[in-house]
């Protein structure tokens, strides 16, 4: 029974950018406005919804948009505090992000600090996904990193008491999910949910359109947000 399930706790950790990364991230939102502004009617709304998404991207890591490490992110930085952090407590943890590059750089990192993990996306086939799920039921990883899509449902990682997402989702119900990948049947410590937030930028803003209960559909990450919020609350985003 869900009563009988030990106790979730969510924590949103605001991370501040410094100020290069900061002055960047001005400039792609800039350039973004006047992208929309310059475009056709036809277009306008491409526009807009591909603005939105460098800016989540950048809010995760600046080379995700400029393609190249010269800045550093704090965010990345944030998250290898936190795990570091975890790992001295004795405790695993589930990452999960909807960019899987930007998990490819968390793995790095990972690898780098010499700590041990295992990953899982939308390309990893049914046989390998079930090995790499058991291997971690097993006691096998600090870490588990996932790609959001892939890991929303249908799976039992129990042997995680930490869940930390990288970047807000469109829709807080499958962010719920995800966390619910180790706050499930079998689970028997308490689960704690990290969700790490730039401060001052789009995902802020997504964080604000959660608190007001506009759940959003999925159908935003197709480009179809049309369907579902008005040319103005998009642009609100972008501002």
């Amino acid at each position: 029974m869900l009563d009988d399930l030990p106790q979730k706790t969510e924590v949103t950790r605001f991370v501040e950018l410094d100020e290069d990364e900061r002055a960047a991230y001005e400039g792609c939102r800039l350039k973004a406005m006047a992208d929309v502004a310059a475009a056709s009617n036809r277009k306008r709304m491409g526009m807009l919804l591909a603005g939105l998404t460098r800016l989540r991207r950048f809010s995760c890591h600046p080379s995700l948009v400029l393609g190249s490490d010269v800045i550093p992110s704090a965010k990345l930085k944030a998250l290898a505090e936190l795990m570091e952090e975890l790992r001295e407590g004795g405790h695993r943890a589930l990452v999960f992000s909807q960019f899987t590059d930007y998990l490819f750089l968390v793995r790095k990192m990972v690898d780098e600090k010499g700590w041990s993990s295992l990953y899982l996306d939308g390309e990893t086939s049914l046989k390998e996904r079930s090995r790499r799920v058991d291997a971690f039921q097993n006691g096998e990883g600090d870490f588990f990193l996932i790609s959001l899509k892939a890991g929303g449902t249908g799976l039992n990682l129990t042997g995680a008491d930490y869940v930390i997402i990288l970047d807000p989702w469109w829709n807080p119900a499958v962010e719920n999910q995800a966390a619910d990948r180790a706050h499930r049947i079998g689970q028997r410590r308490p689960v704690t949910i990290y969700r790490l937030i730039a401060r001052g930028t789009v995902e802020e803003r997504v964080l604000d359109l959660h608190r007001e209960k506009q759940l959003l559909s999925a159908e935003l990450l197709d480009e179809t947000a049309s369907s579902v919020l008005s040319g103005e609350q998009l642009m609100n985003l972008l501002k």
